[in-house]
């Protein structure tokens, strides 16, 4: 675990510098829920600045039934096995538990899960379940909001299915990993609040990691990312991860772009 010790001070130093956000984080999820009652639709797409075949399109709806629970419906689309094709989707759930609020600042505290199908061959010792695995996903995941600085972190446990008829000669297969995450944000812009639909401007960093606890092999990732949010409905996301420490070979998202836009609709469900 000593990529979740290092991921800890960096996150700390993070904090001190104030790196800028709030709390719609772009590559991990808050511990908030959506508007209660409203629909989200996102269109994500990572990949690589360099190299052939590596691009992936993450369609996506969101519904949030009330101020606790939401769920989120995933498809997943690449080239990683040279044809662009549909490989599979997932379904994830969280639900809010705890919530203590404040003026200008919260605590809240949510459970989350993930189901997912891939038929793609398996190809690295990661658990990546948007696209790679097959598998499920349980965790928590605590945010605190301080006005306009919002710090969170995750930890969670993913089991693979079938990954030895998915194997690929001379890869070895684990089937758990721990994962675990922090995260900090900053509003930048409005300085000054006035109504709803100011532009929003946000900046983001987080540390994203995994352990084997089998094995012991880790990394752990560094993800800088930049954020509009237009008339409160409209959001787009600038991100890219990098990694800083690890020994875990053949991953996927080691060194990805990602860029998103999302729409919401809200008082939509009755």
């Amino acid at each position: 675990m000593r990529y979740f010790q290092l991921a800890v001070v960096l996150f700390l130093l993070g904090g001190g510098l104030r790196a800028a956000a709030q709390e719609l984080y772009v590559f991990t999820e808050p511990a908030s829920n959506m508007a209660a009652k409203s629909i989200g639709v996102r269109i994500t797409n990572e990949g690589f600045f360099k190299g052939g075949a590596g691009n992936r399109t993450m369609p996506e709806v969101m519904f949030s039934f009330n101020k606790n629970l939401m769920t989120h419906f995933q498809g997943f689309l690449s080239d990683m096995d040279g044809k662009y094709r549909l490989e599979g989707g997932s379904v994830y759930a969280k639900y809010r538990f705890l919530s203590i609020d404040d003026t200008q600042r919260h605590l809240r505290a949510a459970v989350f899960g993930r189901l997912s199908t891939s038929k793609r061959p398996t190809y690295t010792e990661d658990i990546n379940l948007e696209g790679d695995n097959s598998g499920a996903q349980g965790g928590i995941v605590v945010t605190q909001l301080l006005h306009k600085l919002a710090l969170s972190g995750t930890l969670s446990y993913t089991k693979a299915f079938d990954q030895e008829s998915k194997r690929v000669a001379g890869m070895p297969q684990p089937d758990q990993l721990i994962g675990y995450s922090l995260s900090s944000g900053y509003l930048v812009l409005p300085i000054v609040y006035k109504n709803y639909n100011q532009p929003n401007f946000n900046v983001y960093f987080e540390m994203l990691g995994k352990t084997n606890p089998v094995n012991g092999k880790s990394y752990l990732d560094l993800a800088p990312a930049i954020q509009v949010i237009l008339n409160s409905r409209t959001r787009i996301d600038l991100g890219y991860r990098f990694q800083v420490a690890g020994d875990m070979p053949g991953r996927y998202n080691k060194n990805m772009y990602l860029v998103r836009a999302e729409f919401n609709f809200f008082n939509v469900l009755k």
